[in-house]
C-alpha cells in the first residue's frame, strides 16, 4: 500500500466519520435549498462551490485506506427516497445548460460525445449518498463509510467530478464573455457507444445567462 494512503491509525475514526458524514449532510442540504429555485440566478455559482466541497470528502475517501465494515452483508435500509421531483426542479432550474457532453473516462477514447445531464448527475450522486447516510443516522458509522468510499470510486466520484467540470465550464463562458454551443443535438436517451452521435448547428450568445449568473455569483 502506497505511503500516501491514509491509514485508520493515524487518525481518531470517529473524528473521521463525523467530518465526512458532516460534509455530505451540507451538500445534501444545500442542493436540496437550491432546487427549490428561491435565488435561480446564484445555482450555478453555489452549485459549482458545493460540488467543490463535496470532492474534497470523496479526495479524503479514496486516499483513506480501504475501510471494511463490520458486519459481512449491508444491512437494509429500506427503499431509496424518490429522487424524480429534485431531479425535475433542477432540470427546469439548470435549463437550457442542463446537457452537456462528457469524456466519460479519460482513459478510454470514445468516437462520439458522450451525454448527460447535469440534473441527472446530481441526483444520482445524491441518491449514492443518502443511502450511506441512512447508515450512518442507524449507528452504522463502519458502514456508512464503507459505502460512501466503494460508491465514491464505482460511481459518485466520476459522476461529481464531471457536473465539476460542466458547472465550471458554464461560469468560465459567461465570465470570459464567450459564446455558450447549443447542444439540443445531444440526446441523453442515446445508448453511450453510439457513434453517429452528433453536435447539433447553433449558436446561442446566453445574454441572459451571462447577465444571471454575474449577478448571483455565490458568496462565501
Amino acid at each position: 500500500m502506497s505511503d500516501a494512503t491514509l491509514h485508520a491509525s493515524d487518525q481518531n475514526p470517529d473524528d473521521f466519520a463525523v467530518q465526512i458524514a458532516d460534509q455530505i449532510e451540507s451538500f445534501l442540504v444545500a442542493v436540496t435549498e437550491v432546487a427549490k429555485g428561491d435565488e435561480p440566478d446564484s445555482a450555478v455559482p453555489f452549485l459549482l462551490l458545493e460540488v467543490s466541497q463535496l470532492m474534497l470528502a470523496g479526495g479524503r475517501l479514496g486516499a483513506h485506506e480501504d475501510i471494511v465494515p463490520d458486519e459481512r452483508y449491508e444491512p437494509d435500509t429500506g427503499p431509496d427516497a424518490d429522487v424524480d421531483e429534485l431531479r425535475e426542479n433542477l432540470a427546469r432550474l439548470l435549463d437550457p445548460v442542463d446537457v452537456y457532453s462528457e469524456v466519460f473516462d479519460p482513459y478510454e477514447p470514445r468516437k462520439a460525445p458522450v451525454p448527460a445531464r447535469i440534473s441527472d448527475d446530481l441526483t444520482d450522486v445524491i441518491t449514492d449518498l443518502r443511502h450511506g447516510m441512512a447508515h450512518y443516522r442507524a449507528g452504522r458509522t463502519s458502514e456508512a463509510l464503507w459505502w460512501w468510499q466503494f460508491s465514491y470510486f464505482s460511481n459518485w466520484g466520476s459522476t461529481a467530478s464531471a457536473t465539476l467540470r460542466a458547472l465550471h465550464s458554464i461560469l468560465a463562458h459567461v465570465r470570459l464573455n464567450q459564446p455558450l454551443e447549443e447542444l439540443d443535438g445531444l440526446d441523453t436517451d442515446q445508448g453511450m457507444g453510439d457513434d453517429t452521435l452528433e453536435f447539433e448547428a447553433g449558436r446561442v450568445m446566453a445574454e441572459e445567462m451571462s447577465d444571471t449568473l454575474r449577478l448571483g455569483s455565490a458568496q462565501q
